[in-house]
Order: C-alpha cells, then structure tokens, then sequence
C-alpha cells in the first residue's frame, strides 16, 4: 500500500469504528479492534472487545450518545500510526423529568497497528477538554446537585454527573485540559510508543 492508501485506511478505520458505536453495529465495531487492545475512558477501562459489550449495555440502558467527530490526523511510523480528532460526544439526559443533551468536548486518541496486512485499533483514549449540558427546549432549568458536581473534574464534570445518573462510576484520573500533566503524559505514551517525538 502507498502512503496515501495507508492514511485513508486509517481514517476510514477510525470513523467506521465511531458510527459502528452510533448506530449500534456491535460486530463491525468489535472487528475494528485488536484483541489485546485497551480503552480507556470516562466509564470504562480494559479491552476494546469488552468495550464493545459495555457500549451496547450502555445502549440497552437507554444512554444514547452520538459523536460529532472532527476531521483524522493520522502519523504514520512504519507498521504503527497514531490518530486523532476533535470530537463532541452528545448524550440525551434526563435531569427532573427534563430533557438536556450533554456535549463534551474532547480530543480522542488512537493507536493502530497493522499486522498481516491491516490496519486495527490498538487503544483508545479521550483527552477531556470541557462539557456543558443544553436543554432541548429553550428556557428550562434543572437544578444540579453542587456538591456531587464539585467532586468531579472541571474538564468532564457534567459528563460525570450524566454517567453517574444511569449508575456508572466515572474514573477521576483521566487526561484532562484542567490538568496539563495528565494530557501531556498520555502524549508522551502515545508518541513513545509510535516511536516519535510528542511535536512541538
């Protein structure tokens, strides 16, 4: 394959894998993975065919997010590549009997690996930027419980309250862009692993 094909296999790789989870086509979805892959994200941790039986456990229990996804960077290196994109994650919530969609902002990450001539996911994470909840009807108000809420991060604060709502525990120590450490470690993860240096 030339450079090119390799980059839209790629991109194609990464989109097909997002609306496979929109759509709810579970087994295109887990064919995207490897299976000694790792996800990890706000409500969940471990290998990308466990993350698709937990992202249709999350369907079946009514949290419907669709992905607005931005344009694939892709850096190749050889028979490794790391793709990125700005995305927003909608999920509708109900908060006192009204409707809301939380929109989080956030930058996904993947690593992806060729072997025996294609290319699959070998991790996924999220860098969280910043969430805010919209009512779907403009003017209405729901009021949020302040302490919960002040117990989780600035950068997917809302995003937690949501998961918390349908029973998920939402991990505390993600990269986040209201801690630069966190987001600058998992760069030097990804770029290391690609055998690059984090751009700069």
């Amino acid at each position: 394959m030339s450079y090119a094909d390799d980059i839209a296999a790629i991109t194609q790789l990464v989109v097909r894998e997002r609306e496979s989870r929109d759509m709810g086509f579970w087994n295109r979805m887990r064919d995207c993975f490897l299976e000694d892959s790792e996800v990890s994200i706000s409500w969940f941790h471990g290998n990308g065919h466990d993350f698709v039986t937990g992202s249709r456990d999350m369907a079946a229990r009514g949290m419907l997010a669709k992905h607005r996804l931005g344009p694939v960077l892709v850096t190749l290196n050889g028979d490794r590549a790391l793709a990125t994109l700005s995305g927003i994650i909608d999920i509708p919530t109900d908060i006192d009997g009204k409707q809301f969609t939380l929109s989080a902002h956030c930058l996904m990450v993947y690593r992806v690996s060729r072997r025996q001539g294609a290319w699959k996911l070998s991790s996924f994470e999220v860098i969280y930027r910043r969430d805010e909840f919209v009512p779907a009807i403009l003017g209405q108000t729901a009021t949020l419980p302040a302490e919960l809420l002040a117990s989780y991060r600035a950068s997917y604060r809302n995003l937690s309250y949501s998961l918390h709502l349908k029973g998920y525990v939402p991990n505390p120590d993600l990269a986040g862009e209201d801690r630069p450490e966190t987001v600058q470690a998992i760069l030097a993860k990804v770029y290391g692993w690609l055998g690059l240096p984090v751009p700069d």
